[in-house]
């Protein structure tokens, strides 16, 4: 693609990835990603907000080509896909100078080995004139690193959010044309990355409300021109109030454990209960993600694999713990042959949330009438905990 116009001073010179399958080495990218890089043409100063992943400089210079002067760099994130170019900018553009916060400095340092009087820092509620035009800054620690910020253009009221409102998402538009595809994306997107900074983010939300905002820029995915259904979608996804979901993630070896999730899926949809089944040796990371953002139960199944959980049930629980969900309920089901702690270990592993433990179901070999019947009464709990939650 294109450097590409996206109002008279302003121009997307990012880099799409359309081939890009995994983030961080854990981050599945069904959709590929973006990296969003914006050009700021004032009468005076000239800002670059943002540059790409390493992997693509030789875009983001193509872009850069008839660009003879960069005053500023902003940097409203230290982390590679948006800072990691910059060092090769600053060589192009030797009397730039970058802008970030006061705890991006020394990131920028460690992580880029930016010279620290190349960076200028800027405190929160800060402008930056650049002639007819001005840049904002507002800081946003936490979304998701402690460094982060996002700017606000005037005249042009345009929001720059860096990774919040982002998508992974590969598009030949700059612009939102499939919101229903954007959706799932930036879903994913928030369940993945922002989910465990929530309140946070709710915060900063509250925050951007009083600006007038004509378009969100985000560093991943497409460019929002009508911004309010995606800020309606964060509302949500931010809220305590989880939804009449079950999330059940499990993984069998010898059928016991797809047996009993088999009966329990049945059983809480005949009582109302949404079911999101994840047979996790197949499962996509970000779909079992994107059902924690609303998911009020959470039950992982497993067989016992030397005294333990099987090792894909543990790591489940890892990720689960991790990102932090809004979940009020959990519960283990599964198999032994004549012994174990894998309801002990899940449990441990799953520490960090603050969830209540319902009775787990363990059958020993494969499940039986009274195991089925232990099932049964599971659903009946959490069809009457989702009842107290007015979740029914």
């Amino acid at each position: 693609m294109k450097k590409t116009r996206i109002t008279e001073n302003v121009y997307w010179v990012g880099a799409v990835d359309w081939d890009r399958r995994l983030f961080d080495s854990l981050i599945p990218l069904p959709e590929g990603t973006t990296y969003n890089a914006y050009l700021v043409e004032g009468s005076e100063k000239i800002a670059l907000l943002d540059a790409v992943d390493p992997s693509m400089l030789h875009v983001l210079m193509g872009h850069l080509a008839d660009v003879p002067r960069i005053d500023y760099i902003i940097s409203h994130h230290t982390e590679q896909d948006h800072s990691g170019t910059i060092p090769n900018l600053l060589e192009r553009y030797p009397d730039a100078k970058v802008v970030a916060s006061d705890k991006a400095k020394q990131l920028l340092t460690d992580h880029l080995k930016i010279p620290q009087d190349k960076i200028i820092v800027v405190q929160d509620g800060q402008t930056l004139s650049l002639g007819d035009r001005a840049l904002k800054f507002i800081y946003t620690p936490w979304v998701h690193w402690p460094e982060t910020i996002v700017s606000y253009l005037e005249p042009e009221k345009i929001l720059f959010t860096c990774d919040l409102f982002g998508s992974h998402y590969a598009s030949s538009d700059i612009f939102v044309r499939d919101q229903a595809a954007v959706y799932e994306a930036a879903k994913r997107y928030y369940a993945e990355i922002m989910m465990p900074f929530a309140n946070l983010i709710d915060k900063h939300i509250q925050r951007l409300e009083p600006l007038e905002i004509n378009m969100i820029a985000p560093s991943h995915g497409p460019i929002y021109q009508d911004h309010t259904w995606i800020v309606s979608a964060y509302r949500r996804w931010v809220s305590p109030q989880p939804e009449n979901t079950v999330l059940l993630a499990f993984v069998t070896m010898h059928d016991s454990t797809k047996l009993m999730a088999e009966y329990l899926t049945g059983s809480l949809a005949e009582l109302g209960i949404k079911v999101d089944r994840f047979n996790l040796p197949t499962t996509d990371l970000g779909k079992l993600a994107i059902s924690l953002v609303d998911a009020a139960t959470i039950i992982i199944g497993t067989p016992t694999v030397l005294g333990g959980p099987h090792p894909l049930a543990a790591y489940a629980a890892l990720v689960i713990n991790a990102l932090k969900p809004k979940a009020r309920y959990f519960s283990v089901i599964g198999s032994y042959g004549w012994g174990g702690k894998a309801v002990e270990t899940l449990k441990t592993l799953v520490s960090g949330l603050k969830v209540e433990h319902l009775q787990p179901v363990l059958a020993r070999g494969l499940p039986k009438e009274n195991d089925y019947t232990t099932l049964q009464e599971l659903a009946k709990t959490i069809a009457e905990k989702h009842r107290q939650l007015q979740l029914m």
